[in-house]
């Protein structure tokens, strides 16, 4: 069986039997596709042909290529998990990727706003128009829940309950979480809804929440667009994200006491390890109030 084959094989494992996203499919097959590039210059014909020197030698090549040490590990996973599917499909005899140490790296603190800087942002769409409504609700939405991008542009009418005060969101492998929305979120919402969306679809119909003219759901390339021409107008020189208002939801609810199981819930991360990054956070902050304030720092 050639690298075509088996490049198929897993791929359609990975969308039929793991039920994975489209972002990470197609992850796979980049990472994937980088390998099969470098074994056929090698010479190689099918994935059991390749060994742990032909390995490193790809693994070098990337260094050499600016590949960062994160992007080396992800790709190293991604092969990890198709050769235990080769090897558990009979295709495989062994697993060259046993014999390779995962890179190792040390873990970038999330960046965040101020509150001060997220509520300069928030307050930057226009509520005089459909689109400025639109975009208010999206903002306060995202750093109201968490909500990771793809989420909160996937949103459907029926995943906001405004009398609980809560959204359903669909996250990876389409795992569902419930998600509470404070005051300011939901009356953005609302605002949005009786005066933003029906104007925008002109009569049209759609499921989808946030909506554009076109009767289509936004996009995260738009939404980013929009929310780097905000942060511009709001004078926040920070690299913005939508991640990052991520970060920042997570960080402001630790700084106010709550606990870590809690936000991990919130943003729907599958194992506590992940959540604890924002632990660090704080503890950099303390450290940092500690040494202005306590006289014998």
């Amino acid at each position: 069986m050639a690298f075509d084959d088996q490049f198929d094989g897993f791929m359609n494992h990975l969308k039929v039997e793991r039920n994975l996203s489209r972002n990470t499919l197609d992850a796979y097959a980049g990472d994937l596709s980088k390998l099969l590039g470098f074994a056929r210059k090698q010479g190689r014909k099918d994935f059991s042909e390749i060994t742990p020197l032909d390995l490193v030698g790809f693994l070098k090549e990337l260094h050499g290529n600016g590949l960062s040490v994160r992007s080396q590990a992800r790709l190293l996973s991604a092969l990890r998990t198709c050769y235990r599917f080769l090897v558990s499909e009979g295709i495989c005899k062994d697993d060259p990727t046993q014999e390779i140490e995962m890179p190792k790296m040390t873990r970038k603190l999330p960046e965040f706003l101020s509150i001060e800087e997220v509520d300069d942002l928030l307050s930057q769409p226009s509520v005089d128009t459909p689109r400025g409504l639109r975009d208010r609700a999206m903002l306060e939405t995202l750093y109201a829940s968490g909500l990771r991008v793809s989420e909160l542009v996937q949103l459907r009418l029926d995943n906001i309950d405004l009398k609980l005060g809560c959204v359903r969101a669909f996250g990876k492998r389409r795992k569902e979480r419930m998600v509470p929305l404070g005051d300011q979120a939901l009356g953005a919402i609302n605002a949005y809804l009786e005066g933003g969306r029906e104007q925008l679809l002109s009569g049209k119909r759609t499921a989808f929440l946030f909506v554009t003219s076109r009767c289509r759901g936004r996009t995260r390339q738009a939404f980013w667009k929009n929310l780097k021409r905000y942060a511009t107008a709001a004078g926040i020189s920070k690299n913005i994200s939508p991640h990052k208002l991520r970060h920042s939801f997570a960080t402001h609810l630790l700084e106010r006491g709550a606990d870590l199981r809690s936000v991990q819930a919130m943003l729907g991360h599958a194992d506590i390890a992940t959540t604890e990054i924002y632990t660090h956070v704080n503890a950099t902050r303390l450290r940092k109030v500690y040494d202005r304030f306590h006289p014998r720092a």
